[in-house]
């Protein structure tokens, strides 16, 4: 299964640690608060992905 993780914040100690138990196979992190997103790759990964978590 292809997880794709999307956060907006950069994550804590707490996000890592539940992340970790929903990622069991492939998975792919994109981060928003960064500068330099991809919009039109990152909309390709979502509609690839079986499973989108977004983490705010």
């Amino acid at each position: 299964m292809k997880i794709l993780h999307i956060f907006r914040s950069r994550p804590d100690e707490t996000v890592d640690s539940l992340m970790v138990s929903f990622s069991d196979q492939e998975e792919k992190k994109t981060a928003l608060y960064e500068a330099d997103v991809d919009w039109d790759a990152l909309v390709d990964d979502i509609f690839s992905s079986d499973k989108v978590i977004s983490w705010w």
